[in-house]
């Protein structure tokens, strides 16, 4: 069930200190999924604040994200691919794929100048709405989506095309790395699949909105990449199923804003100055080395949990394993006896201090 943000809107409003929120695209709330349990993050993005910004202002700044090289060869490949009403795409799926594409309806859904994105949101669901009802509509070009995000909407802007094939709508996600030889790069075509998952369960929550069974959001979207060394495109089937139920199963587990903030002072904001520092340590993190790939807050967060031993920083499964135990300090002390664990870490105490014993075992045995 969604959540009413009527009442979190201004304490929101408040953490950015008076800049515009952000808004989150499919790249960040795959990445925000991956770290639930982060009350920082949760928080951060559900603000919209600027991330890249705040990291810069503390000291930690690092180059985030796409070079500007690899954005402008993505968009020109993507205009490419789309010129004179998507010709090249439609040849692609009647030649390569052999997918039946009659006659074709193309709706561009691009912002139209002083547009809102709930108004072009309402746009996109009155088009998605009739292709639904009549199964007139057959390319969909920039839609607005939505997707609620830890009991906060958060509007999707996405390059790509929702396509209707007998009553089912495909998303079609064009990417400018290389397929050679009928291979990519295994993590690029993982990260296009997730980012495509994020899409696909964003436009089934519509469909359901709009009254329609959400299966009629396939599972199977279409990649659309350069092919071998040219810009000739190619495009390949891809099954999302294992992405969508991590997403959904990620997106229950997140934090309600709402709880956070209870927790938070009642003036607390992120202002660019000299309280940004404190304010950032207000709220809660729970670091991992895999942050660095998806987070710009990544090295402060890092820093701050090296300052304090936390476990997290030797990874997300020796943090797991210690369940409850949150530094090496105090996993030290029960490994070695010098500390009584409370009762729900009985059992961890007691492993801790079997692996203990045994390393002790082993360079006694060793010297």
């Amino acid at each position: 069930m969604t959540e009413n943000t009527a009442d979190t809107a201004p304490d929101l409003d408040r953490l950015r200190a008076g800049a515009p929120p952000r808004n989150h695209d499919a790249r960040t709330i795959a990445a925000l999924t991956a770290n639930p349990g982060c009350a920082r993050r949760g928080v951060l993005d559900a603000a919209g604040v600027d991330k890249d910004a705040v990291a810069r202002h503390l000291g930690f700044g690092t180059p985030f994200g796409q070079s500007q090289f690899a954005l402008a060869r993505g968009n020109a490949f993507e205009a490419q691919v789309k010129a004179d009403g998507c010709a090249e795409l439609l040849t692609l799926l009647r030649d390569r794929l052999g997918l039946a594409v009659a006659e074709v309806f193309y709706d561009d859904l691009a912002v139209e100048d002083g547009e809102s994105r709930e108004a072009r949101h309402a746009r996109t669901r009155r088009l998605l709405a009739r292709a639904l009802d009549s199964a007139e509509g057959t390319l969909f070009d920039h839609p607005m989506l939505r997707l609620d995000i830890a009991g906060h909407p958060a509007y999707l802007e996405p390059d790509v095309i929702a396509f209707q094939l007998g009553g089912r709508f495909h998303v079609v996600e064009i990417k400018s790395f290389a397929v050679v030889d009928g291979q990519a790069e295994p993590e690029q075509v993982a990260a296009a699949a997730r980012q495509a998952a994020v899409y696909v369960l964003a436009l089934r929550r519509l469909v359901a909105e709009l009254g329609h069974d959400p299966a009629r959001v396939a599972h199977e979207i279409f990649l659309v990449c350069p092919e071998d060394f040219s810009n000739r495109p190619s495009a390949t089937p891809v099954d999302v199923r294992p992405q969508l139920a991590v997403l959904e199963r990620q997106l229950a587990r997140l934090t309600r804003v709402r709880d956070i903030l209870a927790d938070l002072p009642p003036d607390l904001s992120f202002a660019l100055d000299e309280g940004l520092g404190d304010a950032v340590r207000a709220v809660g993190a729970r670091y991992a080395p895999e942050c660095v790939s998806g987070c710009e807050m990544a090295y402060f967060c890092r820093d701050e949990a090296r300052a304090c031993g936390a476990t997290g920083v030797l990874g997300r499964g020796v943090r797991d394993d210690l369940g409850g135990v949150d530094t090496v300090g105090a996993a030290l002390a029960l490994a070695r006896g010098t500390a009584e664990p409370p009762a729900e870490l009985a059992e961890t105490a007691a492993l801790l201090r079997t692996a203990a014993r045994l390393r002790r075992e082993a360079l006694g045995g060793a010297a």
